[in-house]
């Protein structure tokens, strides 16, 4: 789908007021991030991220309509600033005809990109019961080995599995804290959601459906 397609679509669903928006561009994070920021210029902001479609090849992104006041004074500014937005004008935030933030834009892509990527990886970060499940899975193949291979071709076979596995969950935790480091600077709150999972709010803000904030 081409970037006007993109963005047109995205202002159609703006257009109507809709609680929320959602976006599912196919390509890389970055990708997204720049039309969540293109989003946020138009009184949306922020709401979650997760891998959708065929093979989880789409990053489906979540927005939903700012209640704030300051929100619908940024919208008016940017429908008159923008008129032909989604027709081949410029777009909040964006090079004309591109997905490139402006050198104006370049931080809160940025930071919406951290966001979209630390939440899209909640998905496949393994818990106890991941991780011991994981394990269990590799001493099962190792006895499976043993029926037609050397003891010692079917340990080293299930023991190299499973340190591929330990290096996969150590790598994805560290990179994921490093991320919640960099939200942390651009002075976001580390917060818990229903069900337990960390989530990064500016200060102030809250999601939607909850009467009150989540539990730090």
């Amino acid at each position: 789908m081409s970037v006007e397609r993109h963005i047109a679509g995205m202002l159609k669903q703006i257009a109507r007021q809709q609680d929320m928006v959602e976006l599912a561009p196919q390509g890389p994070t970055s990708k997204a991030a720049a039309l969540a920021h293109v989003a946020e210029q138009y009184g949306y902001t922020y709401d979650t991220a997760y891998r959708t479609g065929f093979k989880n090849s789409l990053v489906q992104v979540r927005m939903y309509r700012d209640p704030h006041p300051d929100a619908r004074v940024r919208e008016a500014a940017t429908i008159t600033a923008h008129p032909q937005a989604g027709n081949r004008g410029t777009v909040p935030g964006l090079e004309q005809g591109s997905l490139k933030p402006l050198p104006e834009a370049v931080a809160a892509v940025a930071v919406l990109k951290d966001l979209i990527t630390f939440d899209v990886m909640a998905q496949y970060v393994a818990d106890r019961s991941q991780k011991m499940m994981g394990y269990l899975a590799c001493a099962v193949l190792t006895a499976l080995l043993l029926v037609d291979r050397s003891p010692v071709e079917a340990v080293a076979s299930g023991a190299a599995v499973a340190l591929l596995l330990t290096v996969a969950f150590k790598v994805g935790a560290i990179r994921r804290r490093k991320i919640a480091q960099r939200l942390t600077d651009a002075g976001y709150l580390a917060v818990r959601d229903e069900q337990g999972g960390q989530r990064f709010l500016r200060p102030g803000q809250q999601l939607p459906g909850h009467t009150s904030s989540f539990a730090a």
